[in-house]
């Protein structure tokens, strides 16, 4: 009894110490209350981070070990193939860290494959905010920041995946050589500054260490940091449905429901990458050997993030190259840093032509069905088709393999598909999308068919239709369907040009548009359908029940 009061003792005492100097009891407390909707799709951004804290974790243990120099020496570690053999001290010590160190090459496949995951969770969680509206009014900025943390994570895993200093590393350090000495008037210095001399240089892979391991960790973590203050800022965004309101926000507390299931989703996803690393290879390095600039190794493809701008580099024909006034222009190497410009300043500008092209700078909090904004989903898909074109072209080497066709026929069919490829994603997209929203009116409207026919007392045949759920109905009606703002004209009743090109972007975006269904509208079709289920056993099948549709419907 005396130990236990003692205990209490203590933490009272620790805690009333803390809360005297820090005052985090406030911030615990309005933090703990904040709202989370419980929704799979939120879950990305979750995988993301705690892909992350893998990432550190298995990182820190990787840098006790690590030599990032470029010395040379030969190599007598026991890994026997390489015996002798000459290579710089990064490559060995990475060879030491694979069969010498206890778990290092565990460490190792961990630390790539917590890469590739934070990446693809990163892409799809940023898809997942475009598709759905996410991005809007008040949440601008945190777009832009997430734009950032893409960058910034294919900046950690390009300078992480160079430092092994193995064959397939220099290689991909050759690539980034040529793309910096292509930048008209400048490019050879950047290149000289960069690698301290002329490729390969010696301090490459000392200067990629410290950038890998401080500079670019520390800014990924701050805007991870902004990126979550801003979610505690402006609340979380949701799916629309019965009671989700642009002012509230429906789910679980941060304290302690979300944070357990959150703890136990971090060891989930921790314990998949332990799994993955324990059973699947990934980068085998004594495979490459250590780099030399004479061979080229075949077969061989970059982490699949960074692989989109080799494989636009494989695309561009070779005559893509001139002079102007006695200076070389690499247009056909120089073009993949404009493409990757082009890219993100896209994403970054989104937000705001969005809200231009519209007119509306309100608030949104509620989500929006991709099926429900058509030209936006048909742009998402075009953009993600093209960047998936040029990724297919970084493997074209495999694909001829595999397929057994020529390397030209199918750099060929890839630079067709690199220009039609979006245009027909965004046309089938658009229809497909436009086809979804008059199904889901036509489910409101008639219910969804049992295929029971029934006779009327007047003798006529109908099909008895089962009402669709009150709040499976809520979802397929809670939508705006914006009309194309016609041009406007200013204070002085003039229309400006800048104007008239806002018009008519608005009409090509939103010219065919599906419009919800209103009450007056569902009142009607009710009072058709005579045949219509509205309870018992039938209408338990389908959910079924009349309820009132969205305000303002």
């Amino acid at each position: 009894m005396s130990n236990t009061v003692t205990d209490s003792k203590f933490l009272t005492g620790s805690a009333r110490f803390v809360e005297s100097r820090t005052g985090a009891s406030a911030a615990v407390k309005e933090f703990g209350r904040k709202i989370f909707p419980a929704h799979w799709s939120f879950m990305l951004g979750e995988v993301a981070l705690y892909s992350f804290i893998v990432l550190l974790l298995s990182g820190t243990f990787l840098t006790l070990w690590f030599k990032p120099a470029m010395g040379e020496m030969h190599y007598e570690g026991s890994f026997a193939p390489l015996r002798g053999v000459e290579m710089s001290e990064a490559y060995a010590s990475t060879l030491n860290i694979s069969f010498e160190i206890r778990g290092g090459l565990f460490l190792r496949q961990l630390h790539h494959w917590a890469a590739l995951l934070f990446m693809a969770a990163l892409s799809l969680h940023a898809l997942r905010i475009f598709f759905t509206g996410a991005y809007r009014k008040p949440r601008e900025l945190n777009w832009i920041v997430g734009v950032a943390l893409i960058a910034m994570g294919m900046a950690a895993g390009f300078t992480g995946y160079s430092l092994p200093d193995d064959l397939l590393s220099g290689n991909g350090l050759r690539i980034i050589d040529g793309l910096l000495k292509s930048i008209p008037l400048v490019g050879t210095y950047v290149s000289f500054f960069l690698f301290g001399g002329e490729f390969p240089g010696t301090d490459i892979v000392s200067r990629l260490y410290t950038m890998h391991i401080m500079l670019v960790p520390a800014v990924l973590i701050a805007l991870i940091g902004v990126h979550l203050m801003f979610v505690v800022i402006h609340k979380h965004t949701q799916w629309p449905g019965a009671g989700h309101t642009e002012k509230n926000v429906v789910g679980e507390p941060v304290l302690p429901t979300f944070a357990a299931k959150g703890g136990g989703f971090l060891f989930m996803i921790f314990s998949l990458l332990c799994l993955i690393a324990g059973l699947f290879t990934i980068n085998p390095i004594w495979n490459y050997g250590p780099y030399d600039p004479s061979p080229v190794s075949a077969g061989t493809q970059p982490d699949w993030y960074i692989g989109w701008m080799d494989g636009f580099l494989r695309l561009m024909p070779g005559w893509l190259e001139f002079y102007i006034a006695g200076y070389p222009i690499s247009f056909n190497i120089f073009s993949a840093l404009l493409v990757a410009a082009v890219l993100f300043g896209a994403m970054i500008a989104w937000p705001f032509f969005e809200a231009w092209l519209t007119g509306d700078h309100r608030d949104h909090n509620i989500l929006e069905r991709p099926r429900n904004n058509p030209t936006r989903t048909a742009v998402g898909v075009a953009a993600t088709v093209w960047y998936l074109v040029m990724w297919a072209a970084a493997s074209g080497d495999l694909i001829a393999v595999f397929f057994h066709m020529s390397l030209n026929d199918v750099t060929y069919v890839l630079r067709t598909l690199f220009f039609l490829g979006p245009i027909l994603g965004y046309i089938v997209t658009r229809r497909v999308c436009l086809g979804l929203q008059r199904k889901d009116r036509e489910l409101v409207l008639h219910g969804i068919e049992s295929g029971q026919i029934i006779r009327l007392p007047h003798g006529e045949y109908q099909e008895r239709h089962i009402a669709v759920d009150p709040h499976a109905r809520w979802k397929l009606t809670a939508f705006e369907s914006p009309a194309p703002v016609p041009a406007r004209a200013n204070a002085k009743g003039v229309v400006p040009r800048s104007e008239r090109v806002r018009a008519k972007f608005a009409q090509f975006f939103f010219e065919n548009r599906v419009e919800p269904v209103t009450k007056d509208e569902l009142d009607a079709a009710h009072h058709d359908h005579h045949g219509e289920v509205e309870g018992g056993h039938d209408a338990e099948l389908a959910g079924a029940g009349h309820g009132e549709l969205p305000k303002g419907h």
